[in-house]
Parts: structure tokens; C-alpha cells; sequence
């Protein structure tokens, strides 16, 4: 679907993307996540074909971006992360503005309206975009890359500055699209949420690529895994105490095996037996401090 080789982008003598390899497949989710300034606004520039690499080749379901634009473009729905409305148009205005410039028959594009906001359960669609809240200007901003029903859809910050229960709705929306085949690239702050959606991440630095993987891998590689015995004992007993229970922890199998035999034998009260692995924000902060 993508594939990305040997990208870079440099701006006068400042290297913005360096040596970039990605290859996406069709109708993943992948999250793109970095600090500010890593390049990630960047590489979705490139990937829509709003801005061209200085070096190296991308292309999008097999066509290269920059020699099949036209083409290619007409199937990716793209959403910056800074997208400001024509706030005297209404919801339906605005989309049937941006429809008659995909050259949508006004039906067909009424009717695809209707749905878009109907699924976004963004029913006002006849009140001025102007009087919007920060979420339903989102939605609406969500509706207009979906307009024309692209097979990628490639969308920066999409809850950026988004209350948690708008950011829900929409990062349960996007699994929604997933589900009916759309390929999705998105770059987030919120670690979270990349992590409870995405099929594979990429974590960027300075323009480099510092791994690109699913989670599973991504944990395997750089993360750890802790596990916890929490028992009840009425002596006095040297393991963390912690709500009037003990508490035993590690990352060694063989540990938590020997422990559970101590708790049986000394007849203590096995409260809770449970494992803990390391989230996407841990393993993203010890590659941004320690690389």
C-alpha cells in the first residue's frame, strides 16, 4: 500500500527526515509518534504528497506521489493537525463546498454528507461551523478527508486539544473505518491511545527512524515485564507492605513460581496474582533519553 525508501528531507542544512524506511500494508492502523520537531508532520506531507523529498522514493498503492499525484491523491483523505473551517458556512455547506471540488453529482454528495456526519454523530449540520465547540469543528474537519471515501486516510494530531470523551469517539470511530478496509496513518501525543489502536508503530527522533514494529515486538525489544503476588498474612513479614496486604514482586518466571509455593506452604491468603508489561510511554521516554 505504502512503501517509503530511503526518504529524507532537508530544508537549506537542517535535516528534517533522514533516510526514512517504512512500508505500510492495507488497512492498518499505524501510529507515527515522536517529539516536536522529529519529523512526523513531515513524513505525512510527503506520504500525501503535499511536500516532495529531497531524497528518495515514495509511493502509494504502487504509484510514486510525485510523478501520479492526481492519480494517487484522489484515494487519501488527509487531515493536518491545524484545520481551520469557513466558519460563515454551515457543516452541510462546507462539505458540499469541498464536494462540488471532487466533482461529487450533488445527490450522491448530499447523501454522503448525511452519512459522514450521521456516523460522527455530528447532527447540527445546519448551524455555522463558527458557533462550533473545538470537537465538533474536529468532526467536522474528519468529514471533509472522508468526503470522497479514500482508501487512506492520513491524519495529524486528530485529537489534538480534544476533550477525553471526543477523543474516545473518534479513536473508536477510527476502528470503525479500519474495519471497513481503510488504511490509516496517524501521528498523536497521546501515547495511549497509539497504543490501544495502532497494528504498528513507528517512533521517530531527530528525523530517524528508531524502530517500527508492533506493540508485542516493540515490548519484547525494549520493554519489561514485571510480575506481582499480592498475599494476606497475619505475622509480620519481610515483603512490601502495601493495604494491609503483602506484596512480592518480579520479572523472573521461576520467582513467582517459587513464591506462590511459599504462600501455600506457609498457608497465607493469595489475594491476587497478576503481570504488568511495560506501556508505550515508558519504552518512548528511555528511547527519546537514552539513544
Amino acid at each position: 500500500m505504502i512503501q517509503l525508501t530511503n526518504v529524507t528531507k532537508r530544508y537549506d542544512d537542517t535535516t528534517v527526515v533522514d533516510n526514512l524506511n517504512i512500508q505500510i500494508e492495507t488497512g492498518e492502523i499505524v501510529g507515527i509518534i515522536g517529539h516536536n520537531g522529529a519529523g512526523k508532520s513531515t513524513t505525512l506531507k510527503m506520504i500525501a504528497g503535499l511536500i516532495e523529498p529531497t531524497l528518495g522514493d515514495v509511493r502509494v498503492m504502487g504509484r510514486n506521489i510525485q510523478k501520479e499525484g492526481v492519480k494517487v491523491k484522489q484515494h487519501i483523505g488527509f487531515l493536518p493537525e491545524e484545520s481551520p473551517l469557513y466558519e460563515a458556512m454551515t457543516a452541510q455547506q462546507y462539505l458540499l463546498f469541498f464536494s462540488e471540488l471532487y466533482r461529487m453529482p450533488r445527490q450522491k454528495a448530499l447523501k454522503r454528507i448525511d452519512q459522514i456526519l450521521t456516523s460522527l454523530d455530528l447532527v447540527e449540520k445546519n448551524k455555522l461551523t463558527g458557533e462550533f465547540s473545538k470537537g465538533m469543528k474536529r468532526k467536522t474537519a474528519i468529514a471533509r478527508a472522508l468526503l470522497h471515501d479514500p482508501d487512506l486516510l492520513i491524519l495529524d494530531e486528530p485529537n489534538s486539544g480534544l476533550d477525553p470523551l471526543t477523543s474516545f469517539f473518534i479513536i473508536n470511530y477510527l476502528k470503525t473505518l479500519k474495519r471497513e478496509g481503510k488504511t490509516i496513518i496517524l501521528s498523536a501525543h497521546n501515547l495511549f491511545h497509539v497504543e490501544s489502536i495502532c497494528d504498528r508503530v513507528g517512533i521517530i527522533k531527530n528525523g530517524k527512524l528508531l524502530v517500527f514494529d508492533t506493540m508485542d515486538a516493540i515490548r519484547a525489544r525494549l520493554g519489561k515485564r514485571e510480575y506481582q503476588v499480592v498475599f494476606h498474612s497475619d505475622h509480620k513479614l519481610d515483603y512490601e507492605h502495601v493495604g494491609g496486604n503483602y506484596v512480592f514482586r518480579t520479572a523472573e518466571v521461576d520467582a513467582i513460581a517459587g513464591m506462590l509455593e511459599t504462600v501455600s506452604a506457609n498457608g497465607w491468603t493469595l489475594v491476587d496474582l497478576s503481570m504488568r508489561e511495560s506501556a508505550l510511554e515508558e519504552i518512548y521516554v528511555k528511547l527519546m533519553t537514552n539513544e
